[in-house]
């Protein structure tokens, strides 16, 4: 059938402030177009991520009834520990509130200065955690997966041999190897199973634990059964243990691939490491059987890892991505190729060449988007990626806007509003003002910084 149906009825429903475009214009004008300044109540279609912010299913909320709230060895920590194992086999899991906080452990004990971790590519909290314990982040992605156009099936791969080069030649500072699936920053692009083997001897061969940092794996099982030769007859749930069979330890944000509000996890093998784990735990998060999450929490993620691995549920939430991008791209909108799971990625840098990158033209498109449609999305650009830890700044490999599709929340006619909004953004996208900074944190500046819009064409300035 042509039409996209999804997979689930809607049992309860939540009203949109229908906003208007002065309205809008005001809003963002006050959030010193600042996306993330925006109240959530201001926005008609909130794509500016898809963490924790999907629907949970009436078994999840059946579930939450159950949570045990009891501060030590609460029978909800052992129903949620059973469900990650059953997916991910690993000794040692110890519960976070969410997953930057599994990468703050993670990075408290391999980070350090000096030291180098290279990944295909981090994303925003896991650099902001390593560059935090005064660690260098190092991206080392395919060749295909900087280039929107790429039609790669797997583009979230590491380039093995640019990883081996580095590990003989950084061997004494590298304390780890890390794989974010799907890749996020890189169009939310998948990694092959063939890849992460791979990576995985590689890392053995010097002696290093290979980490995966596993926000999206279902997503990414999905793209591997539909696209790598050889995996077309089988499971998702066979695909995503081979996944982390081959790894040490996973970083998760629960709050993606287990359709949680909230939670994630730090996953080990290594004893020695797991105490050190536990220790700072205990110390930031709270006692190892709960780590920062309330009972219900970890029955919300228990049930919600079950759910996300049914082939009804993936083969919706992938196809409603594609159907998006076939239509921006019907439109001449530039994006992403192949769709991603989670979310469209629009080339702003494409779309926009009249503003320099380090005028930022992601953020003046996703500034764009909410004023013309009250669309928030989220820039994947210079902004987010343009400051280095020295103080300078470059272009980042691409800008984009991701446009994260919260799980079981919106429908397809959201969708063909989204595209209604690109149309009429369209029609003045050249005469789009680009931005500067006016004021920005010294680490992950782009939740809480301050612009100012200035003519096209112009850089940023001093």
């Amino acid at each position: 059938m042509k039409t996209i149906i999804e997979p689930f009825r809607i049992k309860a429903v939540e009203p949109i402030r229908m906003t208007t475009r002065e309205e809008r214009v005001k809003l963002i004008r006050d959030a010193d177009y600042n996306l993330f300044a925006l109240q959530s109540d201001d926005v008609l279609i909130d794509l500016l991520t898809d963490s924790g912010t999907g629907a949970m299913s009436a078994a999840q909320w059946a579930a939450i009834m159950r949570g045990d709230e009891s501060y030590a060895g609460s029978p909800s920590f052992y129903r949620f520990e059973a469900a990650v194992k059953d997916l991910m086999p690993f000794k040692h899991v110890i519960p976070t509130h969410q997953g930057r906080a599994a990468e703050a452990i993670l990075f408290s004990i391999l980070g350090g200065q000096g030291r180098r971790i290279p990944n295909n590519t981090h994303f925003d909290t896991t650099r902001g955690n390593i560059e935090a314990s005064g660690a260098e982040a190092v991206d080392l992605v395919i060749d295909e997966g900087r280039d929107p156009r790429s039609t790669h099936p797997f583009k979230g791969n590491m380039d093995l041999d640019r990883l081996r080069a580095f590990l003989a030649d950084n061997h004494g500072s590298v304390p780890c190897v890390m794989m974010t699936i799907t890749n996020n920053a890189g169009g939310g692009q998948p990694v092959s199973l063939e890849n992460l083997r791979a990576v995985a001897a590689i890392a053995r061969e010097f002696d290093k634990p290979f980490i995966i940092d596993g926000c999206r794996f279902a997503e990414n099982a999905w793209f591997i059964r539909e696209r790598e030769p050889g995996q077309g007859e089988r499971g998702i749930r066979a695909i995503v243990r081979d996944c982390f069979e081959v790894a040490d330890a996973m970083t998760m944000s629960a709050k993606k691939d287990a359709f949680g509000n909230i939670g994630g996890w730090l996953a080990l093998n290594d004893d020695d490491m797991a105490e050190a784990a536990r220790a700072t735990l205990i110390r930031t998060e709270g006692f190892p059987t709960y780590g920062g999450m309330a009972g219900r929490d970890l029955e919300a993620l228990a049930q919600g890892l079950a759910e996300i691995v049914d082939e009804h549920y993936l083969r919706y939430r992938i196809r409603t991505n594609a159907y998006v991008v076939e239509r921006l791209d019907a439109l001449g909108v530039p994006v992403v190729r192949p769709a991603g799971g989670h979310a469209v990625f629009v080339d702003a840098r494409a779309w926009l060449p009249h503003i320099d990158p380090l005028a930022y033209p992601g953020q003046a498109l996703a500034v764009a988007l909410y004023e013309v449609g009250g669309i928030r999305g989220c820039e994947i650009g210079t902004v987010m990626f343009g400051r280095h830890p020295a103080g300078t700044e470059t272009p980042a490999a691409m800008d984009l806007v991701r446009l994260a599709f919260p799980r079981r929340t919106y429908t397809q006619s959201h969708a063909d509003y989204l595209i209604e909004v690109f149309e009429e953004v369209a029609r003045v996208k050249d005469g789009l003002p680009g931005y500067r900074i006016t004021w920005e944190p010294a680490l992950m500046r782009h939740f809480t910084c301050r612009f100012e819009r200035v003519e096209a064409g112009a850089g940023q300035g001093a």
